[in-house]
Order: structure tokens, then C-alpha cells, then sequence
């Protein structure tokens, strides 16, 4: 295991999908905050690949829309392949605001954990905008299915503004191509034993008539899915018969 510089090196990873109307204006803003920045372009069909093509980042082009999971495949790869120590990964929507990137980069610095991960849900006495009742619930109910099956102590399980740390990353077996990815990554993360701290962000929802697209646009069809990439995650990690017997 390649060890850590006194100054670690971070890529900035951005998964989109047909975001031109945001994309020029969210790099724009990422790029003065982080100097290494990597987008993946899951198969955008707008002006999203034009405008990216005038940008100093690099990226990587699917053919095919390959699904959120897909991306972070990708950028923990790539971080990985090109030594850098850490990633962050944030959205497009300007849902995640990259004024906040200093702060997981100083929660890096601290070096006492593994994954940073953003929450909504901790902000008090703010202006944050109220999230759709839907995913609010939705979001809330598999938090704390996760907390009770795996024994942890998140508040918000499908923030996409985290901080992986590359190292502790390598051994985890991700494979879920879709928005259920979260699921399988926090199984995988309490099988490891990644350290988890949590770090307050913005709940902003600028589109709340944005949506999953295809059969997880019904809430009742997308806790569905993601309860049942929880349990088959567990069963692939042998947690399931061994956290029945507690």
C-alpha cells in the first residue's frame, strides 16, 4: 500500500448526464476549488459533450447512459489507477455547492477517517430548501435500515458529496451500476471497516420536479430496489446470517 504525502493528492470527480445547462458554470466554479478535475459523461444526449470538450478537465465518455453506480465505478478507478490518494466526488445540478470542497479537502487533512460524507440533514437554523416529501422518506427510512443492519451511525445515506480515501477503497467489490449504488458501497464499507465521519452541507434542491427517470420514479418501485440491493449486498458479504444471530 503506497503511502500517503504529507500533502494528499485529490481528484474532483463529477458524474453527468445531460447537464448542459449546468455543466459550464458548475466547472467554472469547481476549478477554483480543485485543481484535478474528472468527469464522467454517462452517455448525455444534449449539448453536454460540446460543452465539455472547451473544458481543461479530463474525461471519460460512456457510449450509453451506464447508470450513476457506473460513474463512481469509473472515478474511485481511474483515482486509483493514476495514484491519486483521495477523491471527491460531488453533482452536477448545483444541488452540491463547490464552495464547499475546502471543507472536505480540511476534513482530508484531519487523516482520521476514510470516507467523508456530506449530510443534509444535520444543518440547523438555516435557509436550506425542504427536499420532496418522497425521497425526504425514502431517505430517512433507508438511513436508518442501514444504521440498524450495519451497525452505523449516518444521517444520510444518499448524499453524492463524499470524500473517498482511495487506499480503503481498493479492496471493496462495487458492482451496482444504478442509484442504487449507495446500498452496495455502505454494505461494503461496514464489511471493510472504512471509517465514516459525517460533514454538514447545503439541502438544496433548485428542480424539485427532477427525477430518477424509468421504473425508480415511483417511490414505491425505488425503496423496492434499493432494499433489495441491501439484502443481496449483504448475503454476497456473509453479513446477513451473522447480523440475524444478534
Amino acid at each position: 500500500m503506497r503511502l500517503m504525502s504529507a500533502t494528499p493528492r485529490i481528484l474532483l470527480g463529477i458524474p453527468v448526464f445531460n447537464e448542459a445547462k449546468y455543466v459550464t458554470d458548475v466547472l467554472g466554479e469547481v476549478r477554483r476549488h480543485a485543481g484535478d478535475v474528472l468527469v464522467i459523461d454517462d452517455g448525455s444526449t444534449d449539448d453536454t459533450p460540446l460543452l465539455l470538450a472547451r473544458q481543461p478537465v479530463e474525461v471519460i465518455r460512456h457510449a450509453t447512459n451506464r447508470g450513476y453506480g457506473r460513474s463512481m465505478q469509473d472515478m474511485l478507478r481511474w483515482a486509483n489507477f493514476d495514484g491519486y490518494d483521495w477523491l471527491i466526488t460531488m453533482d452536477c445540478d448545483l444541488q452540491h455547492e463547490p464552495a464547499a470542497i475546502p471543507e472536505f479537502s480540511a476534513a482530508i487533512a484531519q487523516d482520521d477517517c476514510d470516507v467523508v460524507s456530506g449530510t443534509r440533514y444535520l444543518r440547523v437554523n438555516c435557509d436550506d430548501d425542504a427536499p420532496p416529501a418522497d425521497r425526504q422518506a425514502i431517505n430517512a427510512s433507508m438511513t436508518q435500515l442501514l444504521n440498524d443492519r450495519l451497525g452505523l451511525q449516518i444521517t444520510d445515506a444518499f448524499c453524492g458529496f463524499k470524500a473517498y480515501r482511495i487506499a480503503a477503497c481498493r479492496d471493496l467489490e462495487l458492482d451496482v451500476d444504478g442509484y442504487d449504488f449507495p446500498m452496495q458501497f455502505w454494505v461494503q464499507a461496514a464489511h471493510h471497516g472504512l471509517r465514516i465521519s459525517e460533514l454538514p452541507i447545503r439541502l438544496i434542491y433548485n428542480d424539485p420536479t427532477r427525477c430518477f427517470g424509468g421504473p425508480l420514479s415511483d417511490a414505491t418501485n425505488r425503496r423496492a430496489v434499493y432494499e433489495a440491493t441491501l439484502e443481496r449486498s449483504m448475503a454476497r458479504c456473509g453479513m446477513a446470517e451473522s447480523l440475524a444471530r444478534v
